[in-house]
């Protein structure tokens, strides 16, 4: 079997990647990288390709890279996430400022692509790791968009591509409970989770701010380093 994932670097992206590498019926996942124009794509970029290359070092499914230049359409959005938005807020996750962080429609562009990509290639399933964290902030992330899109692609591929979210309803600990589960072990070493165009994670900012509250919550040692 093979698969179509959207991988940005991330903590939630790289266990979905762990999670289809780890299943014995996958025999091929094909990785999609996009530069959107965000403010970190440079750093999200060389995590999902770091991560990339580990998985490809293992024995199991073959992990091929297919990469999407979207930053010059996507500078005409707004949203403090892009190389032309304002600065990132700092805060909680779930603070209202956050919201700030939104992109229009990003999700909705991705999965064209990649329900796209699927029908030419063949493969039936493509896969996001949207989860319940980012219900508040993220339209694109919700249920409802889910169950509407995934409508959507059944019917604009002719019943042949399936959009698949196996974390919508977990928090970002349930995931990473789950990484550490898979064989093998997702790096989260490797990851890059911060908003911040900077080498190391601000640790300020919400994104850093939830994915720290993560590792806490499931008493374990984030691997990465942060500039506070």
């Amino acid at each position: 079997m093979k698969h179509i994932v959207a991988l940005s670097g991330g903590m939630d992206s790289a266990t979905l990647l762990g999670k289809l590498f780890s299943e014995s019926s996958t025999q091929e996942i094909h990785c999609c990288l996009f530069d959107y124009g965000s403010k970190h794509a440079k750093w999200e970029m060389q995590a999902a390709k770091e991560l990339i290359q580990y998985y490809n070092q293992v024995p199991g499914p073959v992990v091929i890279t297919h990469q999407f230049d979207l930053s010059a359409v996507m500078s005409l959005f707004k949203s403090a996430l892009l190389q032309t938005g304002g600065p990132i807020p700092e805060g909680n996750y779930e603070d209202e400022n956050m919201k700030q962080t939104v992109v229009p429609g990003r999700n909705l562009i991705f999965i064209s692509i990649m329900a796209g990509l699927a029908e030419s290639l063949n493969i039936e399933t493509i896969s996001l790791g949207v989860h319940s964290g980012d219900h508040h902030i993220y339209p694109d992330c919700r249920p409802e968009f889910i169950y509407a899109t995934r409508w959507a692609l059944h019917h604009s591929s002719d019943k042949r591509v399936h959009l698949a979210t196996p974390f919508l309803f977990f928090d970002k600990a349930k995931i990473l409970e789950l990484g550490y589960k898979y064989n093998p072990i997702v790096p989260y070493q490797l990851t890059r989770t911060c908003y911040k165009d900077q080498e190391l994670s601000c640790g300020k900012c919400g994104s850093c701010r939830e994915r720290l509250e993560a590792f806490a919550t499931i008493c374990c040692y984030d691997p990465i380093q942060y500039e506070v």
